[in-house]
Protein backbone atom coordinates (compact mmCIF):
# COMPACT_ATOMS: atom_id res chain seq x y z
CA UNK A 1 0.00 0.00 0.00
CA UNK A 2 3.09 2.45 0.07
CA UNK A 3 2.39 5.41 -2.28
CA UNK A 4 -0.78 4.83 -2.29
CA UNK A 5 -3.13 8.30 -1.81
CA UNK A 6 -6.33 9.24 -0.48
CA UNK A 7 -7.94 12.02 -2.23
CA UNK A 8 -11.19 14.25 -2.82
CA UNK A 9 -11.66 13.20 -5.80
CA UNK A 10 -11.70 9.68 -5.36
CA UNK A 11 -14.46 9.66 -3.29
CA UNK A 12 -18.11 8.35 -5.49
CA UNK A 13 -15.85 9.67 -8.22
CA UNK A 14 -14.42 5.99 -9.61
CA UNK A 15 -14.24 7.69 -13.30
CA UNK A 16 -12.61 11.27 -12.32
CA UNK A 17 -9.11 10.75 -13.06
CA UNK A 18 -10.45 9.24 -16.50
CA UNK A 19 -11.85 12.96 -16.08
CA UNK A 20 -8.57 14.54 -15.48
CA UNK A 21 -6.80 12.86 -18.33
CA UNK A 22 -9.30 14.38 -20.90
CA UNK A 23 -9.29 17.87 -19.08
CA UNK A 24 -7.83 20.59 -21.15
CA UNK A 25 -7.81 23.37 -19.02
CA UNK A 26 -4.94 24.23 -16.69
CA UNK A 27 -5.87 26.91 -14.27
CA UNK A 28 -3.40 28.43 -12.18
CA UNK A 29 -4.30 29.08 -8.52
CA UNK A 30 -2.21 31.18 -6.96
CA UNK A 31 -1.56 31.49 -3.03
CA UNK A 32 -0.01 34.71 -1.69
CA UNK A 33 1.20 35.12 1.70
CA UNK A 34 -1.21 37.07 4.02
CA UNK A 35 -0.24 40.83 4.08
CA UNK A 36 -2.77 41.67 7.01
CA UNK A 37 -1.44 43.00 10.29
CA UNK A 38 -0.64 39.54 12.38
CA UNK A 39 -2.42 37.51 10.28
CA UNK A 40 -0.60 34.09 10.65
CA UNK A 41 -2.98 31.83 8.27
CA UNK A 42 -2.60 30.88 4.69
CA UNK A 43 -5.25 29.82 2.05
CA UNK A 44 -4.23 26.74 1.23
CA UNK A 45 -2.60 23.58 3.03
CA UNK A 46 -0.37 20.63 0.96
CA UNK A 47 -3.28 18.80 0.91
CA UNK A 48 -4.77 20.87 -0.50
CA UNK A 49 -2.18 22.00 -3.51
CA UNK A 50 -2.14 18.16 -3.57
CA UNK A 51 -5.66 17.82 -4.97
CA UNK A 52 -5.57 20.67 -6.94
CA UNK A 53 -2.64 19.14 -8.73
CA UNK A 54 -4.04 16.37 -9.06
CA UNK A 55 -6.91 17.91 -11.31
CA UNK A 56 -4.17 19.22 -13.23
CA UNK A 57 -3.83 22.99 -12.23
CA UNK A 58 -0.76 24.89 -11.63
CA UNK A 59 -0.38 26.49 -8.08
CA UNK A 60 1.87 29.32 -7.37
CA UNK A 61 3.12 29.80 -3.82
CA UNK A 62 4.61 33.31 -2.61
CA UNK A 63 7.49 32.27 -0.46
CA UNK A 64 6.81 31.46 2.93
CA UNK A 65 3.10 31.98 2.69
CA UNK A 66 2.82 29.01 5.27
CA UNK A 67 5.02 29.68 7.91
CA UNK A 68 2.92 31.21 10.19
CA UNK A 69 0.92 27.87 10.45
CA UNK A 70 3.75 25.96 10.75
CA UNK A 71 4.07 25.19 7.38
CA UNK A 72 7.30 24.98 5.10
CA UNK A 73 8.23 25.90 1.44
CA UNK A 74 9.50 22.03 0.55
CA UNK A 75 5.94 20.86 2.34
CA UNK A 76 4.38 22.32 -0.56
CA UNK A 77 6.96 21.91 -2.92
CA UNK A 78 6.61 18.28 -2.06
CA UNK A 79 3.58 18.06 -3.34
CA UNK A 80 3.84 20.04 -6.49
CA UNK A 81 3.42 24.27 -5.89
CA UNK A 82 5.56 26.16 -7.64
CA UNK A 83 7.59 28.90 -4.97
CA UNK A 84 8.06 32.28 -6.18
CA UNK A 85 9.74 35.01 -4.59
CA UNK A 86 7.29 38.06 -4.75
CA UNK A 87 3.51 38.63 -4.09
CA UNK A 88 3.68 40.28 -7.26
CA UNK A 89 4.89 37.09 -9.61
CA UNK A 90 1.92 35.26 -7.77
CA UNK A 91 -0.88 37.93 -8.48
CA UNK A 92 0.42 38.49 -12.54
CA UNK A 93 0.32 34.85 -13.30
CA UNK A 94 -2.38 33.57 -11.64
CA UNK A 95 -6.11 33.39 -13.15
CA UNK A 96 -7.24 32.81 -9.24
CA UNK A 97 -6.31 34.00 -6.55
CA UNK A 98 -7.38 32.45 -3.27
CA UNK A 99 -6.93 33.90 -0.03
CA UNK A 100 -7.86 34.29 4.22
CA UNK A 101 -8.62 38.08 4.23
CA UNK A 102 -9.22 41.11 2.26
CA UNK A 103 -6.93 42.22 -0.45
CA UNK A 104 -4.82 44.99 1.16
CA UNK A 105 -3.87 48.65 -0.79
CA UNK A 106 -0.82 46.57 -2.19
CA UNK A 107 -2.94 43.76 -3.34
CA UNK A 108 -5.72 45.37 -4.58
CA UNK A 109 -3.12 47.74 -7.09
CA UNK A 110 -1.80 43.73 -8.35
CA UNK A 111 -5.22 42.64 -8.92
CA UNK A 112 -6.64 42.70 -12.64
CA UNK A 113 -9.83 42.52 -14.71
CA UNK A 114 -11.79 39.13 -14.75
CA UNK A 115 -8.80 37.54 -12.31
CA UNK A 116 -11.70 35.55 -9.79
CA UNK A 117 -10.26 36.61 -6.07
CA UNK A 118 -11.75 33.97 -3.72
CA UNK A 119 -11.52 35.14 -0.16
CA UNK A 120 -13.29 36.66 2.99
CA UNK A 121 -13.89 40.12 1.61
CA UNK A 122 -16.69 41.39 4.33
CA UNK A 123 -17.12 44.71 2.16
CA UNK A 124 -20.13 46.26 3.97
CA UNK A 125 -18.12 47.57 6.19
CA UNK A 126 -15.23 48.77 4.31
CA UNK A 127 -15.87 51.19 1.45
CA UNK A 128 -12.37 51.75 0.26
CA UNK A 129 -12.32 47.59 0.10
CA UNK A 130 -14.97 47.78 -1.99
CA UNK A 131 -13.90 51.14 -4.12
CA UNK A 132 -10.76 48.77 -4.72
CA UNK A 133 -11.77 46.24 -5.97
CA UNK A 134 -14.55 47.76 -8.31
CA UNK A 135 -11.87 49.75 -9.65
CA UNK A 136 -10.28 46.39 -10.60
CA UNK A 137 -12.36 44.86 -12.92
CA UNK A 138 -11.77 41.48 -10.56
CA UNK A 139 -14.62 39.11 -9.74
CA UNK A 140 -14.56 39.01 -5.63
CA UNK A 141 -16.23 35.74 -4.51
CA UNK A 142 -16.72 35.93 -0.84
CA UNK A 143 -16.25 33.35 1.68
CA UNK A 144 -18.87 34.78 3.83
CA UNK A 145 -21.90 35.15 1.45
CA UNK A 146 -21.60 31.49 0.11
CA UNK A 147 -24.40 29.00 1.28
CA UNK A 148 -25.29 25.70 1.14
CA UNK A 149 -28.16 23.44 0.47
CA UNK A 150 -29.39 24.01 3.95
CA UNK A 151 -29.23 27.84 3.58
CA UNK A 152 -25.96 27.66 6.15
CA UNK A 153 -22.83 29.81 5.10
CA UNK A 154 -20.57 26.56 5.06
CA UNK A 155 -17.48 28.92 4.87
CA UNK A 156 -18.04 31.59 7.74
CA UNK A 157 -18.62 28.51 10.32
CA UNK A 158 -15.12 26.71 10.84
CA UNK A 159 -14.08 30.55 11.77
CA UNK A 160 -17.18 31.71 13.45
CA UNK A 161 -16.29 28.59 15.70
CA UNK A 162 -12.91 29.81 16.18
CA UNK A 163 -13.44 33.25 17.10
CA UNK A 164 -15.97 32.11 19.46
CA UNK A 165 -13.93 30.36 21.46
CA UNK A 166 -11.66 32.78 20.95
CA UNK A 167 -14.05 35.42 22.29
CA UNK A 168 -13.65 33.99 25.82
CA UNK A 169 -9.77 33.64 26.02
CA UNK A 170 -9.41 37.00 24.74
CA UNK A 171 -12.33 38.64 26.75
CA UNK A 172 -11.01 36.97 30.00
CA UNK A 173 -7.51 38.44 29.51
CA UNK A 174 -8.69 41.70 29.23
CA UNK A 175 -10.82 41.55 32.61
CA UNK A 176 -7.37 41.32 34.25
CA UNK A 177 -6.66 44.53 35.84
CA UNK A 178 -3.17 45.14 33.78
CA UNK A 179 -5.00 44.83 30.86
CA UNK A 180 -7.80 48.00 32.69
CA UNK A 181 -9.82 45.37 33.29
CA UNK A 182 -12.09 44.88 35.65
CA UNK A 183 -9.60 42.40 37.72
CA UNK A 184 -12.33 39.74 37.41
CA UNK A 185 -11.42 35.34 37.13
CA UNK A 186 -14.42 34.46 34.93
CA UNK A 187 -14.98 31.07 37.32
CA UNK A 188 -14.47 32.62 40.25
CA UNK A 189 -13.58 30.56 43.52
CA UNK A 190 -15.66 29.10 46.31
CA UNK A 191 -17.05 32.12 48.03
CA UNK A 192 -16.29 34.63 45.45
CA UNK A 193 -19.22 34.28 42.72
CA UNK A 194 -18.18 33.85 38.99
CA UNK A 195 -18.03 36.96 36.32
CA UNK A 196 -21.09 37.43 34.10
CA UNK A 197 -21.27 36.97 30.76
CA UNK A 198 -23.54 38.36 28.58
CA UNK A 199 -23.51 36.57 25.15
CA UNK A 200 -25.06 38.64 21.98
CA UNK A 201 -26.28 36.15 19.45
CA UNK A 202 -26.85 32.38 19.41
CA UNK A 203 -25.58 31.23 16.59
CA UNK A 204 -21.94 29.99 15.53
CA UNK A 205 -19.98 32.36 17.21
CA UNK A 206 -22.03 32.73 20.30
CA UNK A 207 -22.87 28.90 20.59
CA UNK A 208 -19.17 28.41 20.82
CA UNK A 209 -18.67 31.60 23.44
CA UNK A 210 -21.12 30.00 25.83
CA UNK A 211 -19.60 26.49 25.57
CA UNK A 212 -16.03 27.85 26.70
CA UNK A 213 -17.71 30.80 28.96
CA UNK A 214 -19.62 27.20 30.61
CA UNK A 215 -16.33 25.46 30.90
CA UNK A 216 -14.34 28.05 32.94
CA UNK A 217 -17.55 28.51 35.44
CA UNK A 218 -18.70 31.67 34.45
CA UNK A 219 -22.56 32.92 34.68
CA UNK A 220 -23.70 32.73 31.31
CA UNK A 221 -26.64 34.91 29.13
CA UNK A 222 -27.17 34.51 25.31
CA UNK A 223 -30.12 36.44 23.84
CA UNK A 224 -31.11 35.73 20.71
CA UNK A 225 -34.50 36.65 18.62
CA UNK A 226 -35.25 33.41 17.37
CA UNK A 227 -37.28 31.45 19.78
CA UNK A 228 -36.03 28.07 18.81
CA UNK A 229 -32.83 28.74 18.51
CA UNK A 230 -32.92 29.75 22.44
CA UNK A 231 -34.51 26.61 22.78
CA UNK A 232 -32.49 24.37 21.42
CA UNK A 233 -29.49 25.82 23.46
CA UNK A 234 -31.75 25.41 26.43
CA UNK A 235 -31.52 21.95 26.10
CA UNK A 236 -28.10 21.50 25.20
CA UNK A 237 -26.03 24.35 27.10
CA UNK A 238 -25.04 23.41 31.08
CA UNK A 239 -26.86 24.66 33.78
CA UNK A 240 -24.86 28.01 34.00
CA UNK A 241 -25.87 29.06 30.95
CA UNK A 242 -29.63 30.95 30.33
CA UNK A 243 -31.36 31.88 27.63
CA UNK A 244 -33.26 35.19 27.22
CA UNK A 245 -34.89 36.82 24.03
CA UNK A 246 -32.91 39.71 22.78
CA UNK A 247 -34.88 43.43 23.12
CA UNK A 248 -34.20 46.64 23.84
CA UNK A 249 -35.63 46.01 27.04
CA UNK A 250 -33.40 42.83 27.98
CA UNK A 251 -30.24 44.65 26.73
CA UNK A 252 -31.12 47.40 28.88
CA UNK A 253 -31.48 45.02 32.23
CA UNK A 254 -28.44 43.01 31.52
CA UNK A 255 -26.33 45.27 29.96
CA UNK A 256 -25.11 46.79 33.60
CA UNK A 257 -24.78 43.38 35.33
CA UNK A 258 -22.03 42.17 32.49
CA UNK A 259 -18.41 41.59 33.41
CA UNK A 260 -18.20 40.50 29.60
CA UNK A 261 -20.12 41.23 26.55
CA UNK A 262 -19.63 38.88 23.37
CA UNK A 263 -20.74 40.38 19.84
CA UNK A 264 -21.95 37.61 18.16
CA UNK A 265 -24.21 39.06 15.65
CA UNK A 266 -24.18 38.27 12.38
CA UNK A 267 -26.65 39.41 9.20
CA UNK A 268 -26.22 36.76 6.60
CA UNK A 269 -25.87 38.13 2.77
CA UNK A 270 -22.83 40.31 4.09
CA UNK A 271 -25.20 43.54 5.26
CA UNK A 272 -23.55 45.36 8.03
CA UNK A 273 -24.40 44.47 11.68
CA UNK A 274 -27.48 46.38 13.54
CA UNK A 275 -26.52 48.52 16.47
CA UNK A 276 -27.39 46.55 19.61
CA UNK A 277 -25.43 48.56 22.29
CA UNK A 278 -25.55 52.49 21.78
CA UNK A 279 -22.79 54.97 22.99
CA UNK A 280 -25.05 56.08 25.85
CA UNK A 281 -25.60 52.33 27.13
CA UNK A 282 -21.90 52.54 27.72
CA UNK A 283 -22.88 54.68 30.57
CA UNK A 284 -24.71 52.24 32.50
CA UNK A 285 -21.55 49.21 32.20
CA UNK A 286 -19.86 49.43 34.98
CA UNK A 287 -15.88 50.28 34.54
CA UNK A 288 -13.31 48.12 33.23
CA UNK A 289 -16.04 45.74 31.57
CA UNK A 290 -15.16 44.42 28.50
CA UNK A 291 -17.10 44.02 24.88
CA UNK A 292 -14.91 41.53 22.44
CA UNK A 293 -17.01 42.62 19.26
CA UNK A 294 -16.70 39.35 16.82
CA UNK A 295 -18.82 40.81 14.40
CA UNK A 296 -16.71 43.77 14.13
CA UNK A 297 -15.53 43.06 10.40
CA UNK A 298 -19.20 43.57 9.33
CA UNK A 299 -19.09 47.00 11.40
CA UNK A 300 -20.15 45.14 14.97
CA UNK A 301 -23.07 45.38 16.90
CA UNK A 302 -21.61 48.40 19.54
CA UNK A 303 -21.52 51.38 18.32
CA UNK A 304 -18.37 52.72 19.26
CA UNK A 305 -16.49 49.83 18.25
CA UNK A 306 -13.74 49.65 15.21
CA UNK A 307 -11.52 47.56 13.90
CA UNK A 308 -8.07 46.94 15.96
CA UNK A 309 -4.96 44.87 15.20
CA UNK A 310 -3.84 41.81 17.38
CA UNK A 311 -0.19 44.37 17.66
CA UNK A 312 -3.11 47.23 19.28
CA UNK A 313 -6.08 44.70 19.85
CA UNK A 314 -7.83 47.28 22.60
CA UNK A 315 -9.01 50.95 23.24
CA UNK A 316 -11.49 52.29 26.25
CA UNK A 317 -14.33 54.73 25.93
CA UNK A 318 -16.13 55.42 28.67
CA UNK A 319 -14.22 53.16 30.80
CA UNK A 320 -15.24 50.40 29.22
CA UNK A 321 -12.99 47.93 27.29
CA UNK A 322 -13.38 47.55 23.72
CA UNK A 323 -11.62 45.00 21.74
CA UNK A 324 -12.28 44.79 17.98
CA UNK A 325 -9.37 42.46 16.27
CA UNK A 326 -10.97 41.62 12.99
CA UNK A 327 -8.85 38.62 12.14
CA UNK A 328 -9.26 36.92 15.49
CA UNK A 329 -8.32 33.68 14.23
CA UNK A 330 -5.27 34.69 12.46
CA UNK A 331 -3.56 34.47 16.09
CA UNK A 332 -3.90 30.71 16.02
CA UNK A 333 -3.28 30.27 12.16
CA UNK A 334 -2.19 26.47 12.24
CA UNK A 335 -5.59 25.43 13.32
CA UNK A 336 -7.27 28.39 11.54
CA UNK A 337 -5.85 27.46 8.54
CA UNK A 338 -6.42 23.59 8.59
CA UNK A 339 -10.15 24.86 9.45
CA UNK A 340 -10.42 26.70 6.65
CA UNK A 341 -8.94 24.87 4.03
CA UNK A 342 -11.14 21.66 4.75
CA UNK A 343 -14.70 23.96 4.15
CA UNK A 344 -12.99 25.99 0.78
CA UNK A 345 -10.98 22.98 -1.02
CA UNK A 346 -14.20 21.46 -2.37
CA UNK A 347 -15.14 25.10 -4.09
CA UNK A 348 -11.76 25.94 -5.26
CA UNK A 349 -11.79 22.46 -7.02
CA UNK A 350 -15.07 23.04 -8.41
CA UNK A 351 -14.06 27.08 -9.35
CA UNK A 352 -10.97 25.31 -10.71
CA UNK A 353 -12.23 22.52 -12.53
CA UNK A 354 -15.25 24.64 -14.64
CA UNK A 355 -14.40 28.21 -14.37
CA UNK A 356 -16.74 30.80 -11.91
CA UNK A 357 -19.13 31.57 -14.32
CA UNK A 358 -20.26 27.17 -15.08
CA UNK A 359 -19.17 26.86 -11.51
CA UNK A 360 -22.00 29.54 -10.24
CA UNK A 361 -24.76 28.31 -12.86
CA UNK A 362 -24.51 25.22 -11.20
CA UNK A 363 -24.48 25.68 -7.83
CA UNK A 364 -26.88 28.87 -6.60
CA UNK A 365 -25.33 28.97 -3.26
CA UNK A 366 -22.03 29.33 -4.55
CA UNK A 367 -23.15 31.90 -7.41
CA UNK A 368 -24.18 33.60 -4.38
CA UNK A 369 -20.76 34.57 -2.98
CA UNK A 370 -20.21 36.91 -6.13
CA UNK A 371 -20.06 40.17 -4.52
CA UNK A 372 -18.32 42.44 -7.19
CA UNK A 373 -18.22 40.83 -11.18
CA UNK A 374 -16.07 43.29 -13.28
CA UNK A 375 -16.55 46.66 -11.68
CA UNK A 376 -20.19 45.82 -10.81
CA UNK A 377 -21.66 45.44 -7.55
CA UNK A 378 -23.65 41.91 -7.26
CA UNK A 379 -24.60 41.79 -3.70
CA UNK A 380 -27.42 43.53 -2.53
CA UNK A 381 -26.33 44.45 0.88
CA UNK A 382 -22.88 46.18 -0.26
CA UNK A 383 -24.74 47.89 -2.95
CA UNK A 384 -27.10 49.28 -0.68
CA UNK A 385 -24.20 50.16 2.78
CA UNK A 386 -22.69 52.97 0.27
CA UNK A 387 -25.42 53.88 -2.63
CA UNK A 388 -24.04 52.15 -5.12
CA UNK A 389 -26.13 50.59 -8.05
CA UNK A 390 -26.64 47.07 -7.80
CA UNK A 391 -27.12 44.58 -10.57
CA UNK A 392 -27.47 40.55 -10.64
CA UNK A 393 -24.07 38.42 -11.13
CA UNK A 394 -23.72 37.50 -14.89
CA UNK A 395 -24.67 33.98 -14.04
CA UNK A 396 -28.19 34.78 -12.55
CA UNK A 397 -29.75 36.68 -15.65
Amino acid sequence: MSGWKFRLSDVGRPNQRESHKRKLTVVIIGVPKESKTHEYRVSMTPAGVDELVDHKHTVIMEAGAGVGSGLTNDEYAAVGATIVDTPGEVFAKADMIVKVKEPMAPERAMMREGQVMFSYFHFAADREVTEGVIQSGSVAIAYETITDRQGRLPLLTPMSEVAGKMSIQEGAKYLERPMMGRGILLGGVPGVEPAQVLILGGGVVGTNAAKVAAGLEASVIVMDVNVDRLRYLDDVMPANVHTVFSSRLALQKYLPMADLVIGAVLIPGGARCPILIPREALATMQPGSVIVDVGVDQGGCCETIHPTTHEDPTYIVDHVVHYGVTNMPGAVGRTSTFALTNATLPYVVKLADKGYEKACREDPGLAGGINIERGRVTNRAVAESFGLDYQPASVLV
